[in-house]
């Protein structure tokens, strides 16, 4: 393991070979630890500010999934899908020697996280799920599908921020252009060339613009349902609407709820009331984890 900052660099292998990266901030070996899973074009780095008001008092784990920062870009590009990303988690959770979790999942992560409720479910102390629910608005899908794989590159970290926010503003609107450039840090590399481009495969396009693979991810929320699990809406997503997290809640009675103002696809976790709504569920854990 190769010592950072603030964490360690940790690595492990996936079943079809290929060298994954996490990152992994010490904390309290009593309790579950925090395993963040990223959205589809994100990364360990977008868990930044949630891992440095934790760590201590919990073992945060980051991943990045496979094809996205530090990890390894598979061989097969149809392998980036949420089947596998399940079966690399499950790698991780063994490498990293880890018995019990809560998942914080933006997006793409918290479609992880629903389905490894399943064959995880014993294991599992509660989700915190970003944006993301049992049904996921077309809308949203073809926005994402339309941006995911794009091959762009810029001089600078201003020239990559100041694009990133003409692109998005919709989705952020009250945003900085400080802001801008830390998503653009978190979002994006500098190469060997000197050039800032976006930091996964541009492959993983290949995968997720294949027709709809319909998975129920119903059956993975009621699974969760059992320990506490935490919703959190932006309140401009194209992603989860308010009608699906109200089904949520109707199917799910003890889900918190929560929507995030001024805020798109998806919440950064930063956000005031965001950072309340993970204090109050953390609570919930140590309750409902004390022996």
């Amino acid at each position: 393991m190769a010592t950072g900052s603030t964490y360690e660099d940790g690595w492990y292998w996936s079943a079809d070979g290929l060298r994954l990266h996490y990152r992994d901030y010490a904390g309290d070996a009593a309790r579950p630890v925090l395993l963040c899973l990223p959205g589809l074009t994100r990364s360990a780095r977008d868990f930044e500010g949630l891992a440095e008001r934790h760590a201590g008092e919990w073992r945060v784990i980051c991943a990045d999934l496979r094809g996205r920062g530090e990890s390894a870009h598979a061989k097969d590009p149809l392998s980036y899908v949420p089947p596998t990303y399940v079966q690399d988690v499950q790698a991780l959770l063994t490498a990293a020697d880890v018995e019990r979790f809560a998942v914080v999942g933006t997006s793409l992560g918290g479609v992880v996280a629903m389905m490894l409720a399943g064959p995880m479910g014993e294991r599992l102390a509660g989700a915190v799920l970003n944006d993301i629910g049992p049904e996921i608005e077309m809308a949203g899908l073809e926005r994402i599908r339309g941006n995911v794989g794009r091959s762009v590159s810029w001089p600078t970290w201003l020239h990559a921020a100041r694009d990133l926010a003409a692109r998005n503003t919709g989705i952020y609107p009250d945003w900085s252009l400080t802001d801008w450039l830390v998503f653009a840090k978190r979002l994006c590399r500098l190469t060997t060339s000197g050039r800032i481009c976006f930091d996964y495969d541009p492959r993983i396009a290949d995968a997720f613009k294949l027709p709809s693979q319909g998975f129920d991810l119903w059956p993975g929320l009621e699974a969760l349902c059992r320990k506490p699990v935490l919703s959190l809406r932006g309140a401009l997503s194209d992603v989860l609407t308010a009608a699906t997290q109200a089904r949520m809640v109707e199917r799910c009675p003890g889900l918190v709820a929560v929507t995030v103002p001024r805020v798109g696809h998806a919440p950064t976790l930063d956000e005031a009331p965001v950072v309340a709504a993970i204090d109050a569920f953390l609570l919930r854990i140590v309750e409902e984890t004390r022996p």
